[in-house]
């Protein structure tokens, strides 16, 4: 037998006065993937976040998650689910293990299950040797793991995390991955959401979402060839310059700085030469150029340009 999909929105909304951050969403989660739910700030993915985890109301529409409906049964969605806000709730003057003990007598954990469910959570995390060191006392990347234990710690079937790696280092963001994955291969949906496009390229399916809306959904690789058009990487020796000079030239749709790089955009035809040309007789120099696949980034400006 088929499962239904870990989540599934229809027409969710939720609105502020008159502000609608979170405007007739539909969504469909299927179990067993990771899903992310990529934008900006202020673009509606923590009310989002709040809407699934059962802990705010709806304005208008319905979510289901576990098949627990978050308008009619929101205790039923948090018995199911390990929802991890951006401040999640850890009491600093607690140590790391009696953090986890506090969450499992919130989520009236047997007895009997805590000792083995607790010591694997250490050991997934890495926390094992820290387990009596005070919350307070960790660094940002161990409070987020720690922060993922507790959430953990009732086994939950859907994990919701916003934005679980925001203000967190490199190193601490690729361990933070490597748990993902591994909860991933056990059979856990996982639902984040991150304004980082590279950790959205870790997905298995993102949906770009822009004023309380998806407005492009689909795996990473899918969302990146959606532009359908064809696109440049050019290393001017004068970016900015050039970058104004590139938008000027017949044939150029659009221009991106990267840094110490362009991204152009071109209209179907029109050869990279042709740009090249334009910017040399303007006296700049193009020190390297390649043509390239579009990245997340000129796709999800390209797509709220258009919305």
């Amino acid at each position: 037998m088929t499962l239904p999909p870990a989540i599934i929105a229809v027409g969710l909304s939720r609105s502020f006065g008159i502000v609608n951050a979170v405007n007739k969403l539909d969504l469909v989660v299927n179990r067993g993937e990771l899903y992310g739910l990529v934008g900006p700030d202020g673009a509606g993915k923590t009310t989002t976040m709040r809407l699934l985890a059962g802990i705010m109301e709806p304005s208008e529409g319905d979510a289901r998650v576990s098949g627990f409906s978050v308008r009619s049964d929101p205790e039923g969605v948090k018995e199911h689910i390990g929802y991890m806000s951006q401040r999640f709730g850890l009491y600093e003057d607690l140590t790391v293990l009696e953090n986890i003990l506090f969450y499992a007598d919130l989520y009236a954990v047997l007895k009997a299950e805590r000792s083995v469910r607790i010591r694997r959570l250490l050991s997934f995390s890495g926390l094992e040797p820290f387990q009596k060191r005070l919350a307070g006392a960790l660094s940002g990347g161990m409070k987020q793991k720690l922060g993922l234990a507790c959430a953990l710690v009732h086994t939950p079937e859907v994990l919701l995390l916003d934005e679980p790696t925001n203000g967190v280092d490199p190193v601490s963001r690729r361990n933070f991955w490597r748990i993902l994955y591994d909860l991933l291969r056990e059979g856990v949906t996982i639902f984040l959401s991150t304004s980082y496009l590279d950790e959205a390229e870790r997905c298995t399916r993102i949906g770009l979402i822009h004023r309380g809306r998806i407005i492009l959904e689909g795996e990473p690789l899918q969302v990146r060839s959606s532009l359908n058009v064809p696109m440049i990487e050019l290393w001017p020796d004068r970016v900015r310059e050039a970058g104004s000079r590139a938008r000027e030239t017949a044939g150029v749709k659009d221009v991106t700085v990267y840094g110490d790089r362009l991204h152009i955009a071109l209209e179907q035809g029109t050869a990279p030469a042709s740009v090249i040309e334009s910017l040399a007789r303007s006296g700049i120099a193009v020190l390297d150029h390649r043509t390239i696949l579009p990245s997340l980034e000129d796709v999800f400006i390209a797509s709220v340009r258009k919305a």
